[in-house]
């Protein structure tokens, strides 16, 4: 094995062999690892720890960067790099098995963390390291970390009395169980409902890869006809071209309900948790002496105050109302005129403006689609990468945990640095959505080189058969662009140069910062020398043709208006849910989404939508108080990517310097510096709002 792949293993190698999630020689053992393995590697790892920090917290005539950080950050790594690995598999293979075991170690791994973030032994031990001579002979990178730690023991209760300590690990204990609560329900509501419909007559307008896909959903569970269920490949096509109105009706209420007292099984809804965990957010604010969650959850980040924030989101709701009102009177006036739609309901909005946008712009997203299988798509990207970054990506071999699953290596002149698990497609028993994870971080251990690896994950329609011929998964130009946002992340967990483990990658990255590499990937799936390579239609192998392609390019701000409100009615709901309600006895969750749909939207949703009772971002996905960072962070990314439009205006969008300097300034610095000081490394001055107004057509 060779150094650069081959971790730091400690003291748990000998019983690695009997439990694959204490090997942590190389790449996770997925096709070994059971959900009886969980258990008995969870206690093993956390004695371990404990252990580790009982011995660091004795005396230290001198406390130094090799005596303290590097074997506690040893033990660590090793627990979170196998509970990742538990909490990825119970992301995208759930069990009851599985979901057993996570939720028994769940509390235990939880104490543990919350005990550590109150050691005062050892948040004395950085102070002192901080204190030190050795501190300024540190590098930058190290320096940071320890920054980063004494303002986490700040945030995690180290300071307070031992009086409060006991109810403030309470608090984290029962936070942690209610998120994983939110999520099983998401995913345990989604997985329940399922739509039959025997007659396809009903099914007009559908595409024929959509009903295939249905039909074989339906027969796979043995049921004549097509079956829909609440995945999004899945019921967004109904949406989007069922001319059936009340099939569509039905979809939406399904979907908008999922999870809530309005859905089809009570022990599924989650108000009850989204109000236990808003209670819980606010008294550990006001244990660590902040007036509100949201005062908390922007210490790390770099909005300074609440106040910042919702000026922000208001002033971009500003900015994009006009827009959207027109967007809206435009569609109400085609759905009434042309397609007899009046009023038009929510579960009209986007069949309408598919129709429209068909009409107005002469092609579909389903003619679209048609030339994006994934194969292509994938090696566009590749190709795409290679010559920004000048590395190389090829296939790899790895156990995985399903046999969809794709692996893939990343070198630099022959040398690797990199590597990714792919899983692009829906099924049952995984999370929805699309996200990044770590499975483990750049490090240098002793002149021992550990190369990162992530998981990317999306929710693709999978490959079909149609007609009897075996079809590769087709994507829609949305698809495409979520693949490039977290190829995004990858990238930049990926082809970080550092080799401190707490800032290499996107560990320390501020989470309103995290989303500029991956929304600046976005912008090249509208540059034709990139779309071009990745394209060829499903049936004659034919690349998009430019004058759709140009088609595209004019429909690219098709109603970005309610969009961007839509994003800012989110981010306020968020922002204000933390900040200035707590659940006041006289305020219910509901009525603050409803308060912010007055104030900013345009498009107010039927009474029973319960989207906040399926917003895993912000109750299970580390988002809260943080869901404005896709608009903040946006403003990052389409500033940055204005170098490259300005370096395509002598040449070609990828050529030049840009890309190496994105990759020096950005990608490779992770978390080492702050993320403001490196987007002006990069740009060579602060960022401003203008780019992201012209990319979304709302420019003055």
């Amino acid at each position: 094995m060779s150094t650069q792949e081959n971790a730091t293993t400690g003291n748990t190698t000998s019983t690695a062999a009997a439990n694959p999630l204490l090997d942590f020689s190389d790449l996770p053992r997925f096709d070994a690892i059971r959900p009886e393995h969980i258990t008995e590697a969870i206690a093993t790892l956390l004695a371990e720890n404990r252990a580790m920090v009982a011995r660091l917290e004795s005396p230290q005539s001198q406390v130094t960067w090799e005596s303290f950080v590097e074997p506690l950050e040893d033990a660590t790594e090793r627990l979170g790099r196998a509970w990742g690995i538990v909490g990825h598999l119970n992301a995208v293979v759930d069990t009851p098995p599985l979901r057993a075991a996570y939720n028994e170690n769940l509390p235990k791994v939880t104490e543990f963390w919350t005990a550590l973030g109150q050691n005062l032994a050892l948040y004395a031990k950085y102070k002192a390291l901080k204190d030190s001579p050795q501190f300024m002979q540190m590098s930058p990178a190290r320096q940071r970390i320890v920054d980063n730690a004494m303002r986490d023991f700040r945030l995690g209760g180290a300071e307070l009395s031992d009086a409060q300590k006991p109810r403030f690990a309470e608090i984290q204990e029962q936070q942690a169980a209610l998120s994983t609560r939110f999520s099983e329900n998401v995913l345990d509501a989604t997985n329940a409902y399922a739509l039959l419909v025997e007659d396809e007559a009903r099914l007009a307008g559908l595409p024929d890869d959509v009903k295939a896909a249905a039909h074989a959903s339906a027969e796979a569970e043995g049921k004549p006809g097509f079956r829909f269920t609440l995945q999004f490949p899945s019921y967004f096509p109904l949406l989007q071209y069922a001319d059936d109105r009340e099939l569509r009706q039905t979809i939406y209420r399904a979907s908008t309900t999922k999870a809530s007292e309005l859905g089809a099984n009570p022990e599924w809804d989650n108000t009850g948790n989204i109000d236990a965990m808003l209670k819980l957010r606010d008294e550990e604010a006001r244990l660590l002496g902040y007036r509100n969650f949201a005062e908390v959850s922007l210490v790390p980040k770099m909005a300074q105050t609440p106040d910042e924030v919702i000026a922000f989101l208001k002033d971009l709701a500003q900015r994009a109302r006009p827009h959207a009102e027109k967007d809206l009177t435009e569609l109400r006036d085609f759905a009434r005129g042309t397609l007899g739609l009046d009023p038009l309901e929510a579960w009209d909005v986007s069949y309408a403006s598919e129709k429209l946008r068909e009409q107005r712009y002469a092609f579909s997203e389903q003619e679209v689609k048609q030339y994006f299988p994934e194969p292509k798509v994938i090696g566009g990207l590749f190709r795409l990468i290679q010559e920004l970054f000048k590395v190389s990506i090829k296939p790899d071999t790895a156990p995985v945990w399903h046999p969809d699953v794709q692996f893939f290596r990343i070198e630099r002149e022959g040398a690797l640095i990199g590597q990714f698990y792919l899983d692009l497609y829906a099924r049952t028993g995984k999370r929805g959505g699309a996200w990044m994870d770590d499975a483990r971080g750049r490090r240098n251990r002793a002149g021992r080189l550990q190369t990162p690896v992530a998981y990317l994950t999306c929710n693709f329609t999978a490959p079909a058969v149609v007609d009897g011929i075996a079809r590769p998964a087709l994507l829609t130009h949305d698809d495409v662009i979520t693949l490039f946002h977290e190829f995004g992340h990858g990238l930049h967990h990926m082809l970080t140069q550092v080799e401190e483990l707490g800032v290499s990658g996107i560990s320390g990255v501020e989470w309103d910062a995290v989303e500029l590499p991956s929304q600046f990937m976005e912008n090249f799936c509208w540059e034709w020398e990139v779309v071009e390579h990745m394209t060829a239609h499903a049936d004659t192998g034919a690349p998009l043709p430019r004058g759709l392609f140009d088609k595209m390019i004019a429909a690219k701000n098709f109603q970005s208006g309610l969009q961007t409100l839509r994003q800012v009615e989110f981010s306020l709901f968020d922002m204000h849910l933390h900040h200035d309600h707590a659940l006041q006895a006289d305020g219910t969750v509901q009525q603050v989404i409803d308060r912010i749909r007055r104030e900013v939207a345009v498009l107010i949703p039927p009474s029973f939508n319960r989207f906040q009772n399926a917003f895993s971002h912000i109750f299970a996905g580390g988002y809260a108080a943080g869901y404005y960072s896709y608009k903040w962070a946006e403003v990052l990314s389409a500033d940055a990517y204005g170098a490259f439009e300005e370096a395509a205006a002598n040449g070609h969008v990828l050529g030049g310097a840009v890309g190496q300097r994105f990759l020096d300034e950005i990608l490779s610095v992770g978390g080492s510096r702050p993320a403001i000081d490196s987007f002006k490394a990069f740009r060579g001055r602060e960022p401003t709002i203008d780019a992201l107004l012209r990319h979304s057509g709302m420019a003055a």
